[in-house]
């Protein structure tokens, strides 16, 4: 049975500058941050946001969703139960380049690796 396919979740959507964290529903309307009026990113099912203090964790998310990666702990119809690893720290986005780098992969490749 599809975890997703029976109730309308809502999203989370990030404004990294601001560092803010909005669930919103999932309607392919584009969302803009309350503070700065810009367009919000949309981040996935699982995204757990940082405080807003924490510069190296926020670091990581903003590489993340440049990457085009999305925080889903599930598959997008919720039927496979395999969590995605995303790196948590600025520390662990430099050391996923570095073996991006070493092996030919691509950045989103890298970013996806649980151990580097």
């Amino acid at each position: 049975m599809c975890t997703y396919a029976e109730v309308t979740y809502k999203v989370h959507y990030v404004c990294v500058p601001c560092r803010q964290s909005r669930k919103l529903p999932w309607d392919g309307a584009e969302h803009l941050c309350t503070t700065c009026r810009a367009p919000m990113i949309f981040a996935g099912h699982d995204f757990a946001a940082p405080r807003r203090r924490d510069d190296r964790r926020w670091a990581a998310v903003a590489a993340v969703l440049q990457a085009g990666l999305r925080y889903e702990g599930f598959e997008p119809c919720g039927c496979g139960r395999e969590p995605k690893y995303r790196p948590r720290t600025s520390a662990e986005v430099r050391a996923r380049r570095r073996v991006a780098s070493r092996k030919g992969l691509t950045e989103s490749e890298a970013l996806a690796l649980r151990d580097a």
